[in-house]
């Protein structure tokens, strides 16, 4: 008997592996359906998609290989006592939370292992002091930032279908189906950002259907409307709406301008960006200002940090304090040290670090967040922070020599989830810093770099999860190395 790609077998759920999959162990034989040869023991490995430890579920083979096969749950049998009734009616159709119906207590529990295993199995890490994770303070609304798509191509939900009515497909206002890059689930609520937001999003839906505004076509390339982005301060009572469109028509974003803020008075300012690229971004050719100053401000400790429509920020403003400060706590400053900042950004890290340091030197290659964290130094009236454009996936080395830096005694690298370019990790171990604080978004990726700088004389002392995002598997994570 052979097993196929398609076929329903029935498994116990034992483990919770990265990204969010359950794992069974079984024997090959057992899932083969033939009989135990001498109680052979479980060593074929099955990672089910929407299972958690202690389910049994129905689930349907999508892949087979020699030492493992991936599949779907289908239906649960016997349900785990950590799961939970899901908030959002999206759920599972959605793709931005994939962990709602797991209580939250079992997630951020089930990240600290899964980082933990990532540094013991990966990286062969053994003899360093794993810190307690640090769970986010709002499990829900906790979201600075959501971007939604504008699509002519709508995504029918089984309720909708079942209704079996004429529905109009040719707008929704939403996210996208995961892995459907054309289709949009068109959503009235969504728990990760705030009930104004949600307010925002269905005012502006609302709106442009009155209009009978086209949706701009990732086919035919026609339309208008691209996207919604909306930005609230956590700290401060800004609230920004940027409207991505595929032209200018002043006109139209006036009346919108002016209806969503008569409903909406909290509203501080409203930005048009206009992408005529074909590529489907949120983030336009150029901008203008429809109403406000074009800028939000919020703060990150005491802080405070001017936030453009397409600057990087941090999507969890408390937990980012917490990351930051986990950050500052491992790099041990007196007051007297020279601090690289690499992967900079906007500057959040250098300036919330640059009062425990004698200077801090910022290098980052985009030049238009370069701008934002001058613009965020001075606001704090920082004097001991300078930022650099430099190519990190290029060595940053001349640029240190040609502007006569001195080296540092602390580096701290926040990269993105690709992780560090090699060249940077060669330029980090030729510079040689007492410590180097590593910051990540992906702890596969931070293994990869730490195993080349702990085989370079590093030594990996002490790591500390950080979850910025409830309901997905999305880790932080913060780890420590000293010469």
């Amino acid at each position: 008997m052979n097993i196929k790609k398609g076929d329903i077998v029935e498994l116990q759920i034992e483990k919770y592996a990265f990204e969010g999959k359950g794992i069974a162990k079984v024997s090959k034989n057992g899932l083969l359906g033939l009989n135990e040869v001498n109680g052979s023991e479980k060593n074929y490995v099955v990672f089910v998609q929407g299972s958690y430890p202690g389910d049994i579920v129905k689930a349907r083979l999508l892949k087979i290989k020699n030492s493992y096969a991936e599949a779907l749950a289908i239906n649960i049998i016997s349900h785990s006592k950590d799961r939970v009734k899901a908030s959002c009616k999206f759920f599972g159709t959605c793709g931005g939370c994939k962990q709602q119906d797991l209580n939250y207590g079992s997630q951020f529990q089930y990240k600290q292992k899964q980082v933990e295993e990532i540094f013991n199995k990966l990286g062969g890490f053994n003899n360093f002091l794993v810190e307690p994770i640090i769970p986010s303070q709002n499990v829900f609304h906790y979201r600075n930032k959501m971007e939604f798509s504008f699509s002519d191509k709508k995504w029918l939900t089984k309720e909708e279908i079942s209704k079996e009515v004429s529905l109009k497909k040719d707008f929704a206002l939403g996210l996208h189906i995961p892995r459907i890059y054309d289709k949009v689930l068109d959503i009235d609520e969504c728990f990760l950002q705030s009930e104004t937001s949600n307010k925002i999003l269905n005012l502006t839906r609302s709106f442009f259907k009155k209009q009978n505004t086209p949706v701009y076509s990732t086919k035919t390339h026609i339309g208008f409307l691209r996207n919604l982005v909306i930005r609230q301060s956590f700290y401060t009572n800004d609230l920004m709406i940027n409207l991505v469109t595929s032209e200018e028509n002043d006109k139209l974003l006036n009346e919108y301008s002016d209806k969503i803020r008569k409903e909406i008075p909290e509203i501080t300012t409203v930005i048009n960006n206009v992408n005529k690229k074909l590529a489907a971004v949120a983030i336009g050719d150029y901008e203008k200002v429809i109403y406000g100053s074009g800028f939000i401000y919020d703060a990150i400790g005491k802080f405070k940090f001017r936030i453009s429509a397409n600057s990087f920020f941090q999507t969890n403003t408390l937990q980012a304090e917490k990351l930051y400060q986990t950050a500052l706590d491992y790099a041990e400053l007196t007051g007297s040290e020279i601090v690289y900042d690499l992967y900079s950004g906007a500057g959040t890290i250098a300036i919330y670090v640059s009062d425990k340091a004698k200077q801090v030197y910022a290098f980052e290659s985009v030049e238009s967040a370069i701008e934002d964290a001058h613009v965020n130094a001075e606001l704090n009236i920082i004097s001991n922070v300078k930022f650099f454009n430099a190519d990190l996936y290029k060595s940053f080395l001349p640029i240190a020599d040609e502007n006569k830096i001195p080296k540092p005694d602390v580096i701290i690298v926040d990269p993105p989830r690709s992780g560090m370019h090699p060249t940077t990790v060669n330029d980090v171990l030729t510079l040689s810093p007492e410590r180097i604080i590593y910051v990540s978004c992906n702890p596969a990726t931070q293994v990869r770099d730490i195993k080349l700088m702990t085989e370079a004389g590093y030594k990996l002392l002490k790591i500390r999860p950080v979850d910025m995002f409830p309901h997905t598997f999305h880790i932080e994570n913060v780890a420590l190395l000293v010469k």
